[in-house]
């Protein structure tokens, strides 16, 4: 089977299935053995009368172009022998029809290139037609007694064949032991012929005949389908061995470009993930990097498959039509949605995941893959529906493109070239049957529309990739700066690291996770009666989000003072201020000390402080911003003169290690009995393992210097 799925929705054909020999080797072997071969490529072999071919081997290889006697159905099998009649010798085949498989001057393959090719029976007489058909001729052989002959199959043919030599099987491409045979890729093939029965070994007559199966999927993607499309070769053993690597390296040369696309679009398709490290927010570089490896498995596999025999025809259809290829086309529809913005209804997505699941159940089921099952009028109305699902997914592209053009002006007209080489890649296919020109082959290379136009697509991606990135980083450093302004403001409302009020000592650290913060705390003592208010809380998460949240609370805080200065009437105006900010948090712990050292503590959820090393034993409250009119638990008690009074976010007892361990209450108690400073306490949990937002204040109740009266 000619590949023309891969050449028409992936790019070049299939390419041959093994290495036997290297390089090197094999052409040295083919230059010093064809040296001695008597070339007679492009010339008809003379024939007798009763259609004989004669040939005079001398250390070469003649092809067999003919005359052939064909036909089309399958051969009764001879009860005696239980070999195929039509592959006997005297069978009597005068009423078949007749072939030439000479090929016209300069025919070539018009996937593949190679030279010498023949249109299929489709071509011939018999369109429509898939199954079995027989080949036969009879040669007659002349050379030196004792010499070795071979026979090199057609390295093109549809699907697979055995070849009979007076009746004896001598040998296969394919697998027969079943009832439908086993199809795979076409490749080169080499069979030793026996000596001739009761001949002379000099000069015999012999009947080679080829049993060809054909499956109905050709039909639907070949123009010229059926049977042998370049002629065998027989001649002396060493010769034909030439003539057959040298065949795998003309596919090797043909198709190793194949291979080398493989590794741009996998390199590529790297390169483009990697860009979600300068921009995580950007998710057109997953679905972009994730198109251009599917492009890259789509072409590693095909190498796979066409190398090697390990997968069938059938495997690999299903594979690459009926997965990778509809899925590429799938994720390249949301590859241009999330580029300009996720234009359109929201539920395109869904619709963009149906259509690919459409479009490879028709693929499958429209390429008679499982022709057993589904009837030939079936499959064709299947194949309409997968052309009708791509034209869909054109469509689709088109509009989103329009939409961008009118939202992104030149984002979207940049993008429109891409999207016109992508529509060559999904309708290359059709392009071929219509006798379109898409194939080339400069320099006996081959060159299909869909690489080229895969590489303007790639040429127009790194472009659009490339400006779509000055622009991310160009965003990235506003972003930077407008954090780090956010950073100078939080610094700016923080009350200083230590201040001395009069019978009190305070001092407070604060080490944020990030550049910005979601702890926060407002130490303001009272203008004229001498008490002071502390105010400390945590926001819900972390940066910037955070960090807003925190400048609301901390002017929230400043507006209640001038009306209350009350811990309690505090922490109700800034519940108000978050309900209805949608997960807009905060625990909060607000304190009033009067100058005698009575302390009124207010709760919402915040870690209790510690007096003289020990936790005070406060109710549950809930956070701020979870429900109107909460219940804020009120408690007071003393500070006397020298006790000290430590207040902490959770950052601290949530520090972990390494190895998952919690810094824990046990050890902020143990550390209280042994700091002397709220620097020591936070430096403490930072160097244990900082996860959150680390904030400490210490309030030290010391003696008043009363003035001596002179």
């Amino acid at each position: 089977m000619r590949a023309y799925w891969y050449s028409a929705r992936c790019g070049p054909p299939a390419v041959p299935r093994r290495f036997h020999i290297a390089f090197l080797v094999l052409l040295s072997l083919g230059c010093c053995v064809m040296g001695k071969a008597q070339p007679v490529s492009g010339q008809k072999t003379p024939a007798q009368a009763d259609g004989t071919v004669d040939i005079t081997l001398g250390q070469s290889a003649v092809p067999l172009y003919g005359p052939w006697k064909f036909t089309v159905g399958d051969s009764p099998v001879d009860p005696t022998s239980h070999t195929p009649l039509w592959a006997q010798q005297r069978f009597d085949d005068s009423k078949w029809e007749t072939v030439d498989l000479t090929p016209k001057n300069g025919a070539l393959d018009p996937v593949s290139g190679l030279a010498g090719y023949v249109p299929g029976w489709t071509a011939k007489g018999h369109p429509g037609y898939w199954g079995y058909g027989w080949y036969r001729i009879r040669v007659h052989l002349e050379g030196p007694a004792g010499e070795k002959l071979a026979l090199a199959g057609p390295p093109e043919m549809d699907d697979v064949y055995q070849v009979f030599d007076d009746g004896r099987l001598v040998g296969s491409f394919g697998d027969f032991a079943s009832r439908t045979p086993v199809t795979y890729f076409e490749e080169p093939t080499m069979f030793p012929l026996p000596q001739p029965i009761g001949g002379n070994p000099g000069a015999s007559t012999q009947v080679l005949a080829f049993r060809v199966w054909m499956e109905p999927s050709d039909l639907a993607t070949q123009v010229d389908a059926g049977g042998l499309h370049t002629a065998p070769v027989v001649g002396e053993a060493d010769a034909v061995a030439a003539r057959y690597q040298l065949r795998w390296l003309d596919l090797v040369r043909l198709y190793s470009i194949v291979a080398v696309q493989a590794f741009l679009y996998a390199l590529l398709g790297l390169a483009t993930f990697s860009l979600v490290l300068f921009d995580r927010s950007d998710r057109v570089y997953v679905w972009m990097g994730a198109a251009l490896l599917l492009r890259a498995a789509t072409y590693f596999f095909t190498v796979f498959c066409s190398w090697t025999e390990h997968l069938t025809i059938l495997s690999t259809s299903l594979i690459m039509d009926g997965l990778l290829v509809p899925l590429n086309i799938a994720v390249w529809v949301m590859v241009w949605w999330v580029w300009f913005g996720r234009q359109g209804p929201a539920w395109l997505p869904r619709a963009v995941a149906g259509m690919a699941v459409l479009n490879m159940i028709s693929s499958v089921i429209g390429e008679e893959l499982f022709f057993a099952l589904v009837p030939h009028s079936v499959a064709g109305v299947f194949q309409i529906a997968s052309v009708a699902v791509r034209l869909l997914f054109f469509a689709l592209l088109v509009w989103i493109v329009i939409q961008g053009i009118r939202s992104r002006g030149m984002d979207g007209w940049l993008a429109l070239p891409a999207l016109l080489f992508l529509a060559v890649s999904i309708f290359q296919f059709e392009l071929l049957l219509l006798h379109v020109p898409v194939l080339w082959f400069p320099f006996g290379v081959n060159v299909s529309f869909n690489q080229v136009a895969s590489l303007l697509l790639v040429a127009a991606l790194v472009l659009l990739l490339l400006r779509r990135l000055l622009l991310s980083v160009r965003r990235q450093r506003q972003m930077a700066l407008d954090v780090k302004q956010a950073q100078e403001v939080q610094q700016v409302i923080l009350p200083e690291a230590r201040m001395a009020l009069p019978g009190l000592l305070i001092e407070s650290e604060y080490l944020p996770a990030r550049e910005v913060g979601g702890d926060f705390f407002q130490i303001i003592p009272h203008a004229t009666d001498g008490s002071l208010l502390i105010v400390a809380g945590d926001v819900t998460g972390k940066g910037l989000k955070a960090g807003m949240t925190v400048a609301l609370l901390v002017g929230a805080i400043r507006t209640a003072v001038e009306m209350n200065s009350e811990p309690k009437s505090v922490l109700e105006v800034m519940n108000r201020r978050l309900l209805g900010r949608s997960d807009a948090q905060a625990t909060c712990l607000a304190l009033s000390l009067a100058s005698d050292g009575e302390i009124t503590l207010a709760n919402a959820g915040h870690v209790p402080p510690y007096l003289n090393g020990e936790p005070v034993a406060m109710e549950g409250a809930l956070p701020l911003g979870m429900v109107p009119e909460a219940d804020f638990s009120v408690m007071r008690f003393m500070l006397a003169e020298g006790d000290r009074l430590v207040l902490m976010s959770d950052g601290v007892v949530e520090a972990t290690d390494a190895d998952g361990h919690l810094f824990g209450f046990e050890r902020v108690q143990e550390l209280m009995h042994t700091t002397s400073s709220a620097a020591e306490v936070a430096r403490a949990a930072q160097s244990f393992g900082q996860e959150d937002d680390i904030s400490v204040i210490s309030v030290t109740r010391v003696a008043v210097l009363e003035p001596v009266l002179a």
